[in-house]
């Protein structure tokens, strides 16, 4: 008796430890986001991001985030990632890429936000990309309680503390003044012609003109001349 008792005590943890193992198998997280100022309207937040390496023959070499709204990409800055690895900036979020990690290592970084929305939860949404192309698409919203099966990453926030306010947008630095470039000289087969040619395609103009007109008075003298010489001869005849 003593024996079926001892071993009834003994499965009742072993059942209890087993139950927690099944539930929290589907709520393994592949992409993970943590933060010790996991508050609405904290200012200066570091976020703290995992994805997990699920590939044995291909390593991480880039991890793309879309931002929540609320945060804009100008309010995320680097603050730690993997040897080699650079942040960028993006339209509706950031990237961190670098030299592709060990099969089956996770890719670790932390991004500081200047501020965290006034809202109960962020959600961000992660592409994780391999060395071979392949591509893990965390991006799917908990809803309901249940559990999807690409979870997007979810860091929950308290309420806002007393007296938080929302910070006015970062002012854009001015862009710089395009330098203007100097405009193109025309080649010799196409110049236009210049200031100076102007007056010369004018002139010769001109000199066509003139030696036209002369020629048209001359013939007009000849013929006023051979007129005035019929009138003659032919008053000379009479008088004859």
């Amino acid at each position: 008796m003593n024996r079926h008792l001892s071993l009834a005590r003994l499965a009742t943890p072993i059942a209890a430890l087993a139950g927690v193992v099944l539930l929290g198998g589907p709520a393994f997280a592949h992409t993970g986001v943590t933060s010790q100022q996991a508050q609405a309207l904290a200012v200066d937040a570091v976020l703290s991001f995992k994805a997990a390496g699920e590939s044995d023959t291909a390593g991480i070499d880039e991890v793309q985030v879309v931002l929540p709204a609320g945060i804009g990409p100008a309010d995320v800055s680097l603050v730690k990632a993997p040897e080699g690895w650079t942040f960028k900036p993006g339209a509706e979020g950031f990237s961190v890429s670098g030299p592709g990690l060990a099969p089956g290592k996770n890719a670790e970084y932390q991004v500081k936000v200047r501020q965290l929305p006034d809202a109960q939860q962020v959600v961000f949404k992660t592409l994780v990309m391999y060395t071979d192309t392949q591509v893990d698409r965390w991006i799917e919203v908990p809803q309901g309680g249940a559990e999807p099966k690409n979870p997007a990453p979810v860091l929950k926030l308290a309420k806002a503390a007393p007296g938080a306010v929302l910070l006015a947008a970062p002012t854009p630095s001015p862009s710089p003044i395009p330098t203007p470039s100097p405009s193109p000289t025309p080649s010799p087969s196409v110049a236009a012609p210049t200031a100076s040619a102007a007056p010369l395609l004018a002139a010769e103009t001109a000199d066509k003109g003139s030696g036209s007109g002369g020629i048209v008075i001359g013939a007009v003298a000849v013929l006023l001349v051979a007129v005035g010489g019929v009138i003659w001869w032919r008053r000379r005849s009479a008088d004859g």
